[in-house]
């Protein structure tokens, strides 16, 4: 007999063209089935809590997918670990009640972002992480800026064009600007209930626009009054975007384990 599981999967983007299948191109989907396949001598399609883009890393995005009630949830995942590529690793994998889903059973979904605002973040070790943006941001005015975000919002004016939705609102419960340790720039944290596609890419690309005084504070409102994106910043670029965890209700995890990787999401930054 079967039963689902949630794995906390960590990867770096960088290879990828995004979580989902596609046509063309290699997909961390495609590899994850690909190593249950091969475990469970059968295809084991897996959810994830949230798409990712290319270049897009995970540092906790939760993966739900079924397998026989034989497994225990430690075994599984040195079994995964073991097979997966090695830009991917499950850091944990829980037991969950029937009924499950990575996607739909989600409350809240946590991303982070990374920008540079020192020479070093040009280095290779750095700039496949984050934004090198190499430039000083007024910190002050991205605070502010994250702030007027908060709350519920029609983001229409901060989601991808072709994407037609039945609404485009959303609840920020966190939005804030955080200094990196050594001066090495500010990350953006931001958690909601439900995000639009290059959602984040798109606040960030507004928001350091301001902190660049390239365009007033008094845009953030002006835009989220907005019924297009026409008005809207570039999107900042990929690889300084983290899917960083999502939150469940705890009474869908079959143990009383604390799931703390699901829940924390504590990551630390790139070097």
């Amino acid at each position: 007999m079967s039963r689902t599981f949630l794995a906390t999967l960590q990867f770096d983007g960088t290879g990828f063209v995004g979580w989902q299948r596609q046509p063309a191109g290699r997909t961390v989907q495609a590899e994850f089935e690909r190593v249950l396949e091969r475990l469970l001598g059968q295809h084991a399609p897996a959810a994830a809590a949230g798409r990712t883009d290319a270049g897009v890393h995970a540092a906790g995005l939760a993966v739900s997918f079924a397998a026989p009630g034989s497994w225990s949830p430690n075994s599984l995942r040195r079994a995964l670990n073991a097979l997966l590529p090695e830009d991917c690793w499950v850091e944990q994998v829980h037991a969950m009640e029937p009924g499950f889903h990575a996607r739909r059973s989600a409350l809240t979904r946590r991303y982070r972002y990374d920008v540079g605002t020192d020479k070093a973040s040009a280095s290779p070790f750095r700039h496949p992480f984050e934004w090198a943006l190499a430039r000083p941001l007024d910190v002050s005015a991205l605070r502010a800026a994250a702030t007027l975000l908060q709350g519920e919002h029609d983001f229409r004016a901060f989601a991808a064009k072709g994407q037609e939705k039945p609404h485009y609102r959303s609840r920020l419960s966190v939005s804030e600007w955080e200094e990196r340790a050594g001066g090495r720039g500010v990350s953006f944290h931001v958690e909601a209930d439900r995000f639009l596609h290059h959602m984040v890419r798109l606040l960030v690309g507004t928001m350091v626009d301001v902190g660049l005084e390239r365009r007033p504070l008094s845009d953030i409102d002006v835009l989220l009054g907005r019924a297009d994106n026409q008005s809207t910043s570039p999107p900042a670029p990929p690889q300084g975007l983290y899917f960083i965890r999502a939150s469940y209700p705890p009474a869908l995890f079959a143990t009383s384990e604390a799931p703390s990787a699901v829940e924390r999401g504590a990551v630390p930054h790139h070097a």
